[in-house]
């Protein structure tokens, strides 16, 4: 009897080439499936929410497999994979889903959260997870720039070339800049955006825009000129990928939802 399952899983993006499977690089689509098919002796898809590039790291990234044959529970079934993982990936849980659960198609929404590190020395354990920029920035400017993201509308201002989908329209439900505890000390921010989904690149392009509203460069009302001309070369730079991490995968009732956010 076949079975189906979705997993919620952590990784550590840096030494990978994204999620998707590529030949002769290391992904965690590929290390996933190599882990699965040694926990359970079958040969198995496991197919993500969606695509991270290289660098990229999630929290709580959800992914569905299909098999055979496996009789014992999902606990089970999550301690096996993980004692074939290496130390940078975890399955953080399995649950048993819906005979048709797809975890890209199902998804409604997800959240992803970009962390940055503002002035200060470059800190050797974080550099993997933030862009540290080195100037002060003003986060009121870019608090209100962040609420003109928030809408249903085309995003095309924001989305880079190479993954084009057939449109540019998102509902961005929110997005805030959000001032760590530490940050009086350590200079730690974060722009957590969510959305019914994404373009490629769309929080590092909403991102590196924040950035510059926050350096002076531009008012925050210029985030409403940039939406308005839906092209990209009028946004800012797209942030670098190692403070970017995919949080959180919304889906209805009935199917692996939220993880415990970190």
């Amino acid at each position: 009897m076949q079975r189906t399952f979705a997993l919620t899983i952590a990784y550590d993006g840096t030494e990978y080439a994204g999620w998707q499977v590529q030949p002769d690089q290391p992904t965690i689509q590929g290390t996933l499936q190599l882990a699965t098919r040694q926990a359970t002796g079958q040969k198995v898809t496991v197919t993500g929410s969606g695509r991270t590039d290289a660098g990229v790291h999630a929290l709580g990234q959800v992914a569905s497999l299909r098999m055979p044959a496996w009789k014992a529970d999902e606990t089970a079934l999550m301690r096996a994979i993980n004692s074939r993982l290496p130390d940078t990936i975890v399955v953080k849980r399995v649950d048993a889903a819906d005979d048709d659960f797809h975890a890209i198609r199902d998804a409604q929404g997800k959240r992803y959260r970009y962390q940055l590190q503002v002035r200060g020395q470059r800190d050797p354990f974080e550099h993997r997870y933030r862009w540290r920029v080195r100037q002060h920035v003003d986060i009121e400017a870019m608090k209100q720039a962040a609420a003109m993201v928030i809408g249903h509308r085309d995003f095309s201002s924001f989305e880079s070339t190479g993954a084009k989908r057939k449109t540019s329209v998102r509902d961005v439900r929110d997005c805030q800049v959000i001032v760590e505890d530490d940050y009086e000390r350590n200079g730690h921010l974060a722009i957590e955006v969510e959305a019914d989904g994404f373009l490629y690149n769309m929080v590092r392009n909403i991102t590196g825009t924040l950035v510059e509203v926050g350096f002076g460069k531009h008012p925050a009302s210029w985030v409403e000129e940039v939406l308005s001309l839906k092209n990209r070369i009028y946004a800012g730079q797209t942030a670098p990928p190692q403070g970017l991490f995919l949080k959180e995968v919304y889906y209805l009732p009935g199917f692996a939802a939220t993880i415990e956010s970190k």
